[in-house]
């Protein structure tokens, strides 16, 4: 379905691929884009699609912010303390609806993703990366501090000393970078990307749904939390998940040798 032709929502297989579709503008987080994201999650809160691939089209990511946006605001009259509360209810309804997804989603990067777009897709649950991707924590090309999660969200995949470097240089680096530092999961060739991409979407859509979007939630809550805290937790998600046919299914295959065939109940 299309979200108003800036974003692209197709569904197969329990497959939900969200597809940026501005590769004029490098997909940047126009206004179109940013309300066809939110959409597009609204559509599969609940939905029985167990991954969801963020994706851009014509060989860009992301490029973050929209600059034109930034003129605007230059040569408007809204004062810069309101303009900072509008960032932070935009940046809030999208990077934080994303982080604390129920269904995973993983970021397919095949080009650029700067700025807000490398936090797009840090706020994803894994990144995975084609070898002509390139990254770059941006803002200070354009004279800003940090928006859209990177003092939180860099620093908890990179360390803290990494994060303040990209902040602070700017620099715009490659995927091999990229993946030494830990800020992708996996590099793939770019005439390979599409199949190696499908093929690790693969492993988690045969998985069993409940149990995986528990798992992810407790991960994604982990350092918040005590260790009693985590442990505590962690059980009474086993609880829930022990009275699933998915589990029975799996101990089942399990002790018959044979692959489980898990739906999702």
């Amino acid at each position: 379905m299309s979200l108003g032709d800036a974003v692209l929502l197709e569904r197969e297989d329990h497959v939900a691929r969200i597809t940026l579709n501005q590769p004029d503008r490098k997909n940047a987080l126009s206004s179109a884009i940013s309300d066809g994201l939110i959409e597009a999650l609204d559509e599969l809160e609940g939905s029985d699609a167990r991954v969801i691939v963020i994706q851009g089209a014509g060989g860009a990511f992301c490029a973050g912010g929209d600059v034109e946006r930034m003129v605007e605001g230059i040569e408007g009259d809204t004062p810069a303390d309101e303009r900072a509360r509008a960032l932070e209810r935009s940046t809030t309804e999208l990077f934080g609806r994303l982080v604390r997804f129920t269904i995973p989603t993983v970021a397919a990067i095949d080009g650029p993703a700067v700025g807000a777009g490398a936090n797009l897709a840090l706020a994803c649950d894994v990144q995975l990366a084609s070898d002509r991707a390139v990254f770059g924590f941006v803002f200070r090309q354009v004279g800003l501090s940090l928006d859209a999660g990177t003092s939180y969200l860099l620093p908890r995949v990179v360390g803290e000393n990494v994060a303040r470097e990209l902040a602070l240089t700017g620099d715009i680096f490659g995927a091999d970078r990229a993946e030494e530092i830990g800020l992708v999961n996996h590099v793939y060739p770019e005439d390979e990307f599409d199949e190696e991409v499908d093929a690790f979407l693969e492993k988690i859509v045969s998985g069993p749904p409940i149990a995986l979007r528990h798992a992810n939630r407790l991960i994604g809550e982990g350092l918040e939390k005590s260790f009693e805290q985590a442990l505590a937790d962690e059980a009474y998600a086993q609880g829930i998940v022990f009275d699933t046919d998915d589990h029975e299914e799996g101990v089942r295959a399990f002790l018959e040798d044979r692959d489980a065939e898990f739906e999702g109940r």
